[in-house]
């Protein structure tokens, strides 16, 4: 066998009739999507003749091994969908448990370029339930997740059993039209359930970016979604181990924070400009920009260095949390805290949703996988009472009884177990309710809310040492980085034992 000619058979990928097919849906060959996302010359193939012997399965379906984006070592694995469109046999296996072993071993990060049709059948019996199979990779990316960065773009399906390997990276960029993620074909959903669905209806990438929550960024394009990969490492330190990278400090963008916030909190505003206001200029990437948008997640520099930014946002459901949000936030958090980048909380919020279709989705139980996600959490974390705390809102934002570094309101901040119209309400009902002229009823009114906006008040708040400081917007950037600096080194200890049973 000539090795030269075999090399050069298995860089070609599948038949050409495969790379045609994919170029006609804006798709790039695995190698070309390899050779665009990592730094030129840095890529060290690994398992490049895997499954030689075989015909028509150059790698194995699968390109592997070792590179550098922007300077740094990743570990990376490509599906080569022109080959048995992507699918898995014992080589691909046994390629990728390698890889994920190596990225973790290593203390570097793992990327995943997925466009894969799941596992070959006709080779289960090879790949799917031995010490070495399919299962073990989706073990090693359990062992690794928190050790190191895990993040996937997903180019086109990623199906059944090979769903799990988006599922468990930190993030999934997702290619609209193109990636979709499911447990079961359109096909096997309708003979087994009845249901008459398509692929990109029950697993798009619209989908999981807006409704499911699996995906975290919908990308126009692939080279987007290489972006995505890029951006994301730029935020993190390549383990658990080191501090995130700093960059050069940057003035923020010129935002009128002041006259951003209106003084009446049932008039919304968008948070999201708050924090373009506050962090360096065009460092703000959101993510889980489309799904639970009452709750904005991202990640951002202060003054040159990445912080994680959880912050409610009143354009959307008037900011208050529901199950998803709560969800979206515990992740975030974990996610931050796992790779030393500090939080800040900015608060706005009413509290949790209340009724009865909230609780049947289990509220309470989400309400405290967020709590808990923040509780544990022990990079430095400051919450900012940007406008209003109310009820266990406070808790979710990590209010004072929650271990922040700091506590800070803005002078028109307001904390309390409810909000005034509703406290009155629920104190004076009857009382209200049996006075008969109007004048004397809204005059009534007037006078308890007065007295209770008395009581909690944000001078007295901090007068009681409740909070930490009030701050005008314009200083809050500049209290925000001397606060992060004199906690840059805080100790991390949190409770004695293995893990908690969080409320899942």
């Amino acid at each position: 066998m000539d090795i030269e000619e075999l090399r050069a058979t298995i860089a070609s990928g599948g038949a050409p009739k495969y790379h045609e097919a994919n170029a006609a849906k804006g798709k790039l060959f695995a190698r070309d999507r390899v050779e665009h996302l990592v730094d030129k010359g840095s890529f060290v193939e690994d398992g490049y003749f895997a499954n030689a012997m075989a015909t028509g399965l150059p790698a194995d379906g699968v390109v592997t091994g070792t590179a550098r984006i922007d300077g740094r070592p990743v570990c990376l694995m490509a599906n080569d969908s022109t080959v048995k469109a992507g699918s898995w046999g014992a080589r691909t296996v046994e390629k990728l448990i390698r890889i994920i072993e190596r990225a973790y071993a290593d203390g570097v990060p793992m990327v995943y370029l997925v466009d894969s049709a799941g596992a070959r059948i006709t080779d289960q019996v090879d790949l799917f339930p031995g010490r070495r199979g399919a299962g073990n990779i989706f073990y090693n990316q359990v062992r690794a997740s928190g050790s190191i960065p895990q993040v996937c773009a997903l180019f086109g399906p990623s199906a059944a059993g090979g769903a799990y390997i988006p599922a468990f990276c930190d993030v999934v960029a997702m290619v609209d039209k193109n990636a979709s993620m499911y447990l079961g074909s359109d096909r096997m959903v309708e003979m087994v359930t009845g249901e008459k669905t398509t692929l990109e209806e029950m697993g798009g990438a619209r989908v999981h970016c807006t409704e499911s929550g699996v995906g975290h960024f919908l990308c126009a394009d692939e080279d987007e979604a290489l972006g995505v990969v890029k951006r994301y490492l730029s935020y993190l330190p390549s383990n658990w181990t080191k501090r995130p990278p700093a960059a050069e400090p940057v003035a923020s963008a010129d935002v009128d924070l002041r006259a951003l916030v209106p003084a009446n909190e049932r008039q919304a505003f968008d948070m999201r400009k708050y924090v373009k206001g506050l962090v360096d200029a065009d460092s703000f990437f959101e993510v889980h920009a489309r799904w639970a948008k009452e709750l904005v997640t991202g990640f951002a520099r202060l003054d040159g260095r990445p912080i994680g930014v959880v912050a409610n946002n009143s354009m959307f459901k008037g900011g208050v949390l529901f199950v998803d949000s709560s969800d979206k936030a515990a992740r975030f958090v974990q996610l931050c805290d796992a790779f030393n980048v500090p939080l800040l909380f900015l608060a706005d919020v009413p509290g949790f949703m209340v009724g009865s279709a909230v609780e049947k989705q289990g509220i309470i139980r989400h309400g405290a996988k967020m709590v808990s996600a923040i509780s544990e959490a022990t990079v430095p974390k400051i919450c900012v009472v940007v406008r209003k705390a109310y009820g266990a809102g406070l808790y979710a934002m990590a209010g004072p009884g929650f271990g922040p570094d700091a506590t800070l309101a803005l002078p028109t901040a307001k904390i309390a177990v409810m909000g005034a119209d509703a406290a009155v309400n629920a104190v004076y009902a009857r009382k209200i309710a049996d006075i008969d002229d109007a004048e004397e009823r809204e005059r009534f009114v007037a006078d308890k809310r007065a007295e209770y906006e008395a009581d909690i008040d944000i001078v007295r708040l901090a007068s009681e040492l409740v909070i930490d400081g009030i701050v005008e917007p314009e200083n809050l950037r500049d209290e925000l980085i001397g606060r992060y600096a004199a906690s840059a080194d805080k100790e991390r200890g949190f409770s004695r034992r293995r893990h908690g049973v969080t409320p899942v």
